[in-house]
């Protein structure tokens, strides 16, 4: 898991994957977004970026050399499984993981004792 450009930031120099800032039509933006939106555990107003990866999925359609212990010979393994990409579930485990942590970041910062009271307090941008 990375949050914006994260390992390969680790690789460089700080001066190089800092978001700078600059004024832009009277407004103060940032130059990038290299943080991915969290800085210091703090949002800081970008996108909020984050990667994920996963190790393959375990069995393979071309099986690797495995041993027959009962013969105690070398052997293919077995391929006993028919999916071939685990990313849709995998997709839905890490939402399930990341969207209660933004919604209380939300409630956090705008939160009330009602619906009513969050929109009152929330101004969608733009």
């Amino acid at each position: 898991m990375e949050i914006g450009s994260g390992f390969s930031n680790a690789a460089e120099f700080g001066s190089k994957v800092h978001d700078g800032f600059e004024v832009r039509t009277g407004k103060v933006v940032r130059t990038s977004n290299e943080a991915g939106g969290l800085e210091g555990g703090v949002t800081n107003g970008e996108m909020i970026i984050l990667h994920a990866a996963m190790k393959p999925i375990s069995t393979l359609a071309n099986p690797l050399q495995s041993v027959d212990l009962k013969k105690m010979k070398t052997t293919d393994a077995r391929y006993e499984r028919s999916d071939v990409c685990a990313v849709p579930a995998c997709s839905v485990i890490g939402e399930a993981v990341i969207a209660p942590v933004l919604a209380n970041a939300f409630l956090e910062k705008f939160g009330g004792d009602s619906v009513k009271e969050i929109r009152s307090r929330y101004k969608k941008p733009g």
